[in-house]
């Protein structure tokens, strides 16, 4: 049966309002999530936000002369500090950043974010935030406004982002806020929230919770950051989560079925996986056959490639990491809709980790598979890596992680080795993880 559209907006409320923490304990600064447009004329736009993060590096605009910009940074190699006790603490009010995307007062910019179905293209959305988190590190971190900053401040990981509405309207503004919540030696967390005006009013539609870390000037090795001083109660809260988020990340990793094995629980699973796809004809465990309304995990991949130019490379001259994120989103959403049949709604997305930059020239392979299924739910998992055609040598860049949500129940996902089982198990721990407080 297909879900109504007010239906599938219940839902996807009722879901979002449970998966984003954010809503639940966010500083002061950020509570104008139904704030009016009163103030937002001074806010900067994406374009500032990304010509302000090349001048505190002191990009290069011209990638003829790139290598003589990152030469020069190797200077600022002077400005770091040997210990962060020397750095002045900061507060979350002296991150916090607002930005306009103005879709409604700026038409002429509408076409970089429409789809075909006539809304937001949330791959920009995800390369906007990319960019807005790295300048909000900056922020922290920055002694002077107009000095050049000996930091290369890089996403290390998107930990949550968390959708509060199904439909992005690509004909209103929209701001961005965020701050830095929580600070370790080298990296901090920052936690961003996404409103779009309706009837002169701001209204949430996502939060997100991005890691950056900072490196040196050369982006070779770890630097130290401004720690970070939570002021009340409600900051100190915030704070902790991060604490708790790190924590979670850690004992999450640890449980990977890359180094451990599958619980006995989730051993019970893929064995009654297996039971269910013997043949009883015959005495055989190698003869299989597909339950009804079911697809084998093989038959639900799609590849992508592409050449990483270097108008898609960021402030340090290696591809944008919200370059990545839409291209990786932009295949799993194509997976996703090519396996339902329907169009697919973005739910969550997490866990996205950076394991390694990936250099201008590079060939980027993706490859997205749908890993697991319940209900109208498909969880999509998206393999990056980079090729190299000299060496023959692969190199994986980025695990992606995305649940989308369909308009009509899908077939059974069905793996046949246990390689591909232990993907289904790590797909139903992220969607798990996404959907812990639904009661799916």
């Amino acid at each position: 049966m297909r879900m109504t559209a007010l239906c599938r907006n219940t839902v996807i409320q009722t879901i979002c309002s449970k998966l984003c923490p954010l809503s639940k304990a966010r500083p002061v600064l950020t509570r104008m999530l139904t704030s009016t447009t009163s103030g937002s004329q001074s806010s900067p736009d994406m374009e500032e936000v990304r010509s302000r993060l090349r001048a505190i590096v002191g990009a290069s605009t011209n990638w003829s002369d790139h290598m003589q910009a990152l030469n020069e940074r190797k200077a600022l190699h002077t400005l770091l500090v040997k210990d962060q006790a020397d750095l002045p603490p900061r507060k979350m009010k002296d991150s916090y950043t607002e930005v306009i995307l103005p879709l409604g007062s700026q038409p002429e910019i509408r076409e970089k974010y429409l789809n075909v179905h006539n809304s937001v293209r949330f791959g920009r959305i995800l390369e906007d935030l990319d960019s807005l988190g790295v300048l909000i590190c900056y922020t922290h971190a920055t002694h002077d406004a107009t000095q050049r900053s000996p930091l290369s401040i890089v996403t290390a990981l998107v930990d949550k982002i968390g959708l509060q509405k199904e439909v992005i309207n690509p004909d209103c503004d929209i701001k961005f806020t965020g701050n830095v919540s929580w600070v370790g030696k080298t990296s901090m967390e920052v936690k961003m929230h996404m409103l779009q005006l309706h009837d002169g009013i701001y209204s949430p539609v996502l939060d997100a919770t991005f890691v950056m870390v900072a490196r040196d000037p050369e982006n070779k090795r770890s630097a130290f950051v401004n720690p970070l001083i939570p002021e009340g109660p409600e900051e100190e809260k915030i704070f902790k989560e991060g604490e708790l988020n790190k924590i979670r990340r850690t004992d999450f990793s640890k449980a990977s079925l890359l180094k451990m094995a599958p619980t006995a629980e989730e051993r019970n699973i893929i064995h009654d996986i297996f039971l269910n796809t013997l043949d009883s004809r015959t005495v055989s465990f190698r003869s299989r056959f597909l339950p009804p309304n079911s697809v084998w995990m093989e038959d639900a991949k799609l590849k992508g490639l592409e050449i990483c130019h270097p108008q898609k490379r960021n402030i340090f001259n290696r591809i944008f990491g919200g370059f990545l994120m839409r291209k990786a989103y932009e295949l799993g959403w194509a997976s996703a809709h090519s396996y339902g049949n329907s169009r697919p709604f973005v739910v969550a997305v997490d866990d996205i980790m950076f394991q390694k930059p990936v250099e201008v020239g590079s060939l980027l392979l993706l490859s997205s598979q749908v890993c697991y299924t319940e209900k109208n739910y498909v969880q999509v998992r998206v393999h990056s890596e980079v090729y190299d055609p000299d060496t023959k040598q692969h190199n994986t860049t980025n695990i992606f992680h995305f649940t989308f949500m369909l308009e009509k129940e899908l077939p059974q996902i069905v793996p046949k080795t246990y390689g591909e089982s232990m993907l289904y198990l790590d797909g139903k721990r992220h969607f798990d993880s996404a959907m812990k407080e639904v009661g799916v």
